[in-house]
This record gives structure tokens, C-alpha cells and sequence, in this order.
């Protein structure tokens, strides 16, 4: 067997492990789920007057606007799952005792991500088919809706890296933990909610700059407006260069943790 091949065989059984124990922990997975479902629930009702502000995008439901947004709040909860994880490994000597194995280096990284990005996926397909439920239109049909699911699987890669990252270098699961608020204050702290058009002052200025906001954006107009070649390229494209770089400085970290004295 190929060595490429080989890590793809190790890579996807990894990431196996990985969504049986998400699905063996169905009580953590849980409130990724209802929580941002709730708040969209309360959102559509309580901001139903917005939609007539001069301005705000033309929908029928608040629903449609706030639907990335939900999506993005949903995966974030797992966000650092893979992160999470690697960091228990390292605190029982799981991860010792794989790297005294024959896996790859690189698998023990990728699958945990690959883990994630699954159970992120199949978040957002449930998410949109609540929303689609209740009412909710995508405009871009289909084709909008797969990007939506590539954009929310990209982002966890993407996350995921950073908090590998804080595991290897810190070796502690309270502390990739710790990292979730700063995602969640991030996610309100964007365009996820209001328009950044109808902001004003810091807020405006932070929100507009927040990369989050440049990748809700393209998906709402996705949602709202329509297919769009350029919008799905800059949803999807942006979160794999940042999936790109978190993941590199991943491998970068475990290698210079194995080369440690």
C-alpha cells in the first residue's frame, strides 16, 4: 500500500473515531443544535420590525436573513472539538501511544479534523431543513445550500486548527475550552445578526473587518438574493485558506513538539 494511501486509510479511520464519540456524547452535541435554534426563534419574532428599516435587505422572513448566521453559531459549538480531544489524548497518553505506533503523523491531526468537520456538516444540513420548514427560502436552491454545508465544514476546519494548536502547545483540555467564548463573542461581533450598513462607530469598524463577516455575507446574499459564482467562491474560498493556515501551523506545532528534547 501507497504511503499517501495509507495515510488516507489511517486519516479516515481516525476521523471515524472521531464522530462515534461525538455520537456516543449525544448530550454535548445537543445544545450546538437548539440553542442557536431557540435564538432564531426569538430572533424572528422580536426583530420582525427591521425588516422595514431603510436599508435592510429585502426578505420575507428574518428567518432567511439570519440563517447563516444560525448555521455558523450551530458549528461553533464544535467547533474545538478536535482540538478538544487531541489535547484529552495528550493528558491520558493516548497520543503517546500513537505516535509509538505506525500511523502517520499527519493523520492524527487531520482525522480529528475530519471528525468535525463531518458532525458539522450534518448539523447544517438539519439546520436548513428546519429553517426550510418554517418557512425559510433560499434563493440559490440547491447549489446555494451545498455551499452552505462546505462553508460551515471549511470553518470548523479552520477553528479546529487554531485549537490543535493551543492542545499541542499546552497539553490541556480546560484551556482549548477556554478558547469557545472568544469564538462565540467573534460570531456577534460580525455581520451574523444586523448588517453592517445600519451599524455605526467602533462596532461598525470591528464588524466590518471581522472575517466572519466576510464570510456570512456572500452566504447571505446566496440565501437572500440568489446563485451567485462569486459569492460561493469567496464563501468557500476564504475558510480554506484559513483551514489551510490553522491546520500548517498545526503540523508545524506537533512537529516541533516531537522534536523537543
Amino acid at each position: 500500500m501507497s504511503g499517501l494511501r495509507l495515510m488516507g486509510v489511517q486519516t479516515l479511520e481516525l476521523a471515524r473515531r472521531s464522530v462515534v464519540n461525538e455520537r456516543r456524547q449525544l448530550l454535548s452535541v445537543t445544545p450546538g443544535l437548539v440553542f442557536p435554534l431557540l435564538l432564531a426563534a426569538v430572533y424572528s419574532q422580536q426583530f420582525r420590525r427591521v425588516l422595514a428599516l431603510p436599508g435592510f435587505p429585502e426578505v420575507d422572513s428574518f428567518l432567511d436573513f439570519v440563517l447563516p448566521a444560525c448555521v455558523i453559531q450551530a458549528v461553533s459549538f464544535g467547533a474545538t472539538a478536535a482540538g478538544s480531544e487531541l489535547a484529552l489524548d495528550i493528558e491520558n497518553g493516548f497520543l503517546d501511544r500513537l505516535l509509538a505506533s505506525p500511523v502517520a503523523r499527519v493523520p492524527i491531526l487531520l482525522g480529528r479534523l475530519g471528525g468535525s468537520s463531518v458532525v458539522a456538516a450534518i448539523k447544517t444540513v438539519i439546520i436548513i431543513a428546519v429553517f426550510l420548514f418554517f418557512g425559510a427560502e433560499v434563493a440559490g436552491g440547491p447549489a446555494a445550500m451545498l455551499v452552505i454545508v462546505g462553508m460551515s465544514s471549511l470553518l470548523v476546519l479552520a477553528i479546529g486548527g487554531i485549537a490543535q494548536v493551543m492542545a499541542i502547545r499546552t497539553g490541556s483540555q480546560e484551556a482549548v475550552n477556554a478558547s469557545f467564548p472568544l469564538i462565540f463573542v467573534t460570531i456577534f461581533m460580525s455581520s451574523a445578526f444586523f448588517p453592517t450598513n445600519l451599524m455605526s462607530g467602533w462596532f461598525r469598524v470591528v464588524a466590518e473587518n471581522n472575517p466572519l463577516t466576510w464570510v456570512i455575507d456572500p452566504v447571505r446574499r446566496l440565501v437572500i438574493e440568489g446563485w451567485a459564482t462569486g459569492d460561493a467562491v469567496q464563501a468557500l474560498g476564504l475558510p480554506a485558506i484559513l483551514a489551510a493556515a490553522t491546520i500548517g501551523a498545526a503540523l508545524l506545532s506537533l512537529r516541533r513538539r516531537l522534536a523537543a528534547p
